[in-house]
């Protein structure tokens, strides 16, 4: 049953009429609780971002989804009631509100936690309103698993990310995370409960993956799980030179058999500004940046290569990792252990230097550029390096610029323009920092690229399959589609499926993610946040002026023709989707992608 309902008191006596209107939804929905009064100023009403804030009609609080059900469907019997769905209401752009409309709190879902094994492989059932750091500490200390690809912050919800995409430093190995889930239940714009996968209501699945809440609402999600390592060897490095940086990133992405497990990288400003500049690199507060190794040549900002290795898996398929688990027979002890344990302070250097994890380090740093004298490493637990953020969050909260307003922008850009992109933005609009984290690192198109095919079985009339191979190269994509012999035996009509998922990114084979995280102190001690939304306008208009192949992560656009480039050649496939799971568009209006009607719309 719904667990509650909360109405939001409205300032104008014109709006007292909606009072009758919650009443009216509290006994159709059939609630058992009363309906508590808020302000305009409930969590409903804003967001992370802190840059909008429109007030909902009521905030309703779903245990199942058979309770979303129902509150779709009885906005679908009004004539202009809309829907949004709130995880942890890291939004910043107000795209999980709804202006005098309903807001699930998705955070209230009853939590399907359980582990299924199919053919040998694990996967969690999961509700889509579980915290990614919830699934971090049960996973990894109930059954020893964890998911393959992440977020950096891990207090978002499931259903939140993957409505996005969800992007960190696996995704250039694994994926996003809307590659790393085979099953999903959705409830669309329609108010039907739909089991969604590769080959049910495959539409769909690909559709609500990356489709930013407009096609259903997920109410739970099948995540791929692999064996949790026990640590990561945390290292980074700092370049002078962007181009330097970049080719050593990329070689690292490209090259995943023989690579970290982790790669990132970010923008510092070449001083010691302690928010902005040479602190930031620290992994430790003892370790020490000396700028006497940064050349003479070097500019306004740095770059900063942040990489992961993992060790102490024993099943690590790899062959190149360490297995510390079983080094019991070894004369030279576990890091863990020389940390921990007193009885190794008289380790010799020599045996450190020739630690196997030590030469496996080495032999992945040995080919990069990086300024001499400027590495930073340390070993932390595998749960410890997933929730760094948290430390973040939490300093955040005890400064107050938690709460503050966050006017963040969050873009990916082609391989092609990105040394454009360095020398006119980070080198100058944003030479002095942004009181924050400069995400920029580059991620492969090649885990978003699929084919669709029929196949047809001789053995079973007329019955087809629908498979999706994943291609390392549009070459080869483009190849297999002129040659159809290439494809597997019995693959018959082959169709292009680039980009089954409405996930949105550049054409290019490699393309970057580069986010501005700000945390600037509110004002007067910081900067007005209309002066940082001014900035983020800046850049996205010097990409549109100088014809940049890029696109908005977490896009907010303000008109229909924008959205349309956005979406490019996607856009109609979107919109023929949008029309067949959400065709009064009840779903998700703080996109304002659509706008509610009272009828079906058609598909244009």
């Amino acid at each position: 049953m719904l667990a509650y309902l909360e109405h939001f008191v409205h300032e104008k006596d014109a709006e007292s009429r909606q009072d009758d209107e919650v009443a009216s939804l509290s006994r159709a929905l059939e609630l058992q609780a009363s309906i508590d009064e808020l302000g305009p100023t409930g969590i409903a009403s804003k967001d992370f971002g802190g840059i909008k804030s429109v007030k909902p009609l009521a905030m309703i609080r779903p245990s199942s989804a058979v309770d979303v059900a129902r509150v779709v469907k009885a906005a679908a019997a009004s004539p202009s009631l809309t829907v949004a769905a709130r995880g942890n209401g890291h939004s910043v752009n107000g795209q999980a509100m709804a202006e005098k409309g309903l807001v699930l709190d998705m955070r209230a879902l009853e939590e399907p936690f359980e582990i299924v094994w199919i053919e040998g492989t694990a996967y969690l059932d999961v509700s889509g309103g579980a915290l990614w750091e919830d699934v971090l500490k049960r996973c990894v200390s109930e059954v020893g698993l964890a998911p393959r690809s992440w977020t950096d912050y891990l207090g978002l919800t499931v259903g939140g990310t993957l409505s996005y995409a969800g992007v960190s430093g696996q995704t250039f190995r694994y994926g996003p995370q809307t590659s790393n889930v085979t099953e999903l239940e959705v409830v669309t714009g329609k108010g039907e409960t739909l089991c969604c996968s590769l080959t049910q209501n495959s539409e769909l699945f690909f559709g609500a993956l990356g489709g930013l809440g407009q096609l259903g609402i997920i109410t739970r999600a099948r995540v791929v799980l692999q064996k949790a390592p026990d640590m990561v060897r945390w290292i980074r490095v700092v370049y002078s030179e962007f181009e330097e940086y970049a080719g050593d990133a990329e070689l690292l992405v490209e090259e995943v058999e023989e690579c970290f497990d982790y790669v990132e990288g970010f923008v510092l400003v070449n001083s010691d500004d302690p928010g902005n500049g040479w602190p930031t690199v620290r992994l430790d507060p003892e370790q020490v940046f000396d700028p006497i190794h940064i050349p003479s040549t070097a500019g306004p900002v740095l770059y900063c290569l942040e990489l992961g290795l993992h060790y102490g898996n024993a099943d690590d398929p790899s062959g190149g990792r360490v297995d510390m688990a079983n080094l019991a027979d070894v004369r030279v002890p576990t890091l863990p252990q020389i940390a921990k344990n007193p009885s190794f302070s008289g380790i010799s250097k020599c045996q450190l230097l020739y630690h196997p994890l030590n030469t496996d380090v080495d032999r992945l740093l040995r080919r990069l550029r990086f300024i001499p004298g400027l590495k930073f490493q340390t070993d932390v637990s595998y749960t410890e390096f997933l929730l760094r953020v948290k430390r973040v969050e939490e300093h955040a909260k005890a400064s107050g610029t938690w709460d503050a307003p966050h006017p963040w922008l969050n873009l990916f850009v082609s391989k092609s323009d990105i040394v454009d992109f360095d020398r006119e933005v980070f080198k100058k609009i944003l030479k002095d920092g942004v009181d924050g984290p400069i995400l920029v690192y580059p991620l492969l198109r090649t885990k978003y690229v699929t084919i669709n095919c029929t196949i047809s079985w001789s053995s079973i009339e007329n019955h087809k399959l629908f498979i999706v191979m994943v291609v390392p190269s549009y070459s080869l994509l483009l190849r297999t589609l002129s040659h159809p012999h290439l494809l597997p035996p019995r693959c018959i009509r082959p169709t292009l499926g680039v980009l089954l998922q409405s996930v949105v990114v550049p054409d290019s084979d490699i393309f970057y993610i580069v986010a501005l995280l700000r945390f600037s102190p509110p004002p007067p001690k910081g900067p007005p946040p209309e002066l940082l939304v001014a900035q983020n306008n800046e850049i996205i208009q010097f990409c549109t002026t100088r014809g940049l192949d890029f696109k908005l992560y977490f896009p907010h656009y303000h008109s229909r023709e924008d959205w349309m480039k956005h979406f490019g050649k996607q856009w109609t496939r979107f919109v023929e989707r949008k029309a067949n799971f959400d065709p009064m568009a009840i779903l998700a209006p703080g996109q304002r992608i659509f706008s509610r009607t009272s009828q079906p719309r058609p598909i244009i």
